[in-house]
Order: structure tokens, then sequence, then C-alpha cells
């Protein structure tokens, strides 16, 4: 088949294999660069939120429960602000007003919470299940479809660390009697010291990063498609005008002289190989003038 096709053609035809391949191999290479880059991106801010709230935790743990931690006898209800999950719940749902981290989510996961609010899902109870059955394990990173969109998270694991956390949580006869006013005696006990109990988990949006992605690759694509096609063209116009039609002019003449007209000149100024060819030429016809004018004198 290709025996049959001129050499445009052919020169057309291999361009536009080339062009495909590149495109195939750039398209390939591309998204996997950028969604690399959306991963990295999603991961980060996760990282940064996760961080933070760990530190909201530990200033609640470290300052603000000392301070408050003789008033739970004595108050009619219990002060949550004692308690470093809900500090950084608190301060998590007031970064969530703002409309960039609306779809934003931390929860500390628990089995066994004292505040319903914080009980784990049968998706979160795994995950703490996980981190309970290998103790060694400090992250999990992941997706994960919520209502409101697929979202990327990373929960790590939070243990009874402290033996003071244990007069809310050992047994309700130990807990402050504002606890028991406030949350009942049913939730929240049993826990022991050292014991994973709960997952801190932080859940950033990710559809609209990686969607940013991609829409970046087609952008990029169709550029790099253009300036291919472009380029294509170019070449194959060059092609034509630089190599194809000088010998296009070097056939007509050759069909001329091989009828007997030797008036007929293969002119080209050039000195590449298709000048050097049409001198050869030349030299041909001259050639064959020289034999055909010996052989009439014979004759």
């Amino acid at each position: 088949m290709l025996k049959n096709l001129k050499i445009g053609t052919k020169f057309t035809l291999l361009l536009t294999i080339v062009f495909i391949i590149s495109i195939i191999v750039t398209g390939t290479a591309l998204s996997s660069v950028l969604q690399h880059r959306a991963q990295i991106e999603v991961t980060a801010k996760a990282s940064i939120l996760i961080k933070t709230m760990s530190s909201v935790r530990k200033y609640t743990q470290d300052k603000v429960r000392n301070l408050l931690l003789s008033r739970l006898e004595t108050e009619p209800l219990f002060i949550p602000e004692t308690v470093p999950a809900y500090s950084a719940t608190e301060v998590f749902a007031n970064l969530r007003k703002n409309e960039e981290y609306q779809n934003f989510f931390y929860k500390e996961a628990t089995l066994n919470p004292t505040n319903l609010r914080d009980k784990a899902d049968s998706y979160e109870a795994k995950i703490v299940e996980r981190f309970r059955q290998n103790p060694a394990l400090k992250q999990i990173a992941d997706f994960r479809s919520l209502p409101e969109g697929t979202v990327f998270y990373i929960a790590r694991p939070l243990a009874v660390t402290e033996q003071s956390c244990l007069q809310c949580h050992s047994t309700p006869d130990k807990a402050p009697k504002s606890q028991l006013r406030t949350y009942g005696s049913e939730n929240g006990f049993g826990w022991n010291l050292n014991e994973i109990v709960a997952a801190q988990i932080v859940s950033v949006p990710s559809e609209e990063i990686f969607d940013s992605a991609h829409r970046a690759w087609l952008l990029i694509m169709a550029f790099l498609v253009t300036i291919f096609a472009i380029i294509v063209i170019l070449i194959n116009f060059l092609i034509k005008k630089t190599i194809i039609q000088r010998i296009k002019k070097i056939e007509k003449i050759s069909q001329k002289v091989s009828v007997g007209d030797m008036s007929a000149e293969f002119e080209e100024n050039a000195h590449d190989e298709i000048g050097s060819l049409a001198a050869a030429f030349n030299r041909m016809k001259y050639s064959l003038m020289i034999a055909m004018n010996i052989l009439d004198k014979q004759n």
C-alpha cells in the first residue's frame, strides 16, 4: 500500500503518526504530573489543618484545662472548654464560617464518646479499629465520598496518654458531677490508659482541585495540539516547496528528454542533493547527445 503512495502523502502520513504518538505521550505525562500536583496540594492543606487542630488540643490540655478543672465539681453544668476535642472542634467550626472553608470538615471520631456529636460513623469506626489493631500506624490518608462531594482526609490516632483524662472517662463514680448532669452516665466511660479511643480526622474537598487540574490539562493539551498541528502543516508545506516540487520539475524535464527534446535543461541553482541530482541528469543528457551524434555519423 505504501509503495503506491506519493512522497508528499508518505511524509504527511509519517508526520501525522509522529504527531499522534507525541500527543499521546505528552498528554499522559502531563496528566500524571498535574494529578500528582493536585494530590500534593490537597495533602498539604489537610496536613496544615490537622497540625493546627493538634496545636489547639495541646494548648487546651496544657493551659485551659488546668485553669478550669477545679470548677467542674462546683458548676451546675459541665464546662466543655476543658476538653481538647471540644476546643478543636469549635475552632474548626468557626473556620468553616469562611466561605472558602465551608466544605472542610474536622471530627474527632470516637467509638464511645461523652458528647454524641463525636460518635464515629461506620466508616470512621473502621479507621479507629485499624489504628487499634496496628498501634504502629500513625496516619491514614485516603479519599471518601460524602454528600458534599469527594474529600481527601488525613486521620491520626488519639489515645489516652494522661492519667488525668481517666477522671472523666474511667467510671461514672469518678467523673465530675457536672459532667454527669450534662451528659449522663451512659456514654464516654470505660476508657483505659494508652488505649486508642478515637481518630482525629480532617477532610479537605478534592473535587474542585482535581477538576481544576483536569481543566488545566485540557487547556494545555489544546494548546499543544494547535502548536503541533501548525508545525506539521508548516513542515509539510516546506517539504513540498523545497523537495517535492523540485523533484516534480526534474521529472517533467526527464519526460521531455525521454521523447527526444534535448533542448530541455535541468535547471537547479541550489547546491544541495537535489541540485546535484539535476546536474547529474544534465551530464547524462549531454552524454546521451554525444552518443547519439556518434551513432548518426557511423550510420
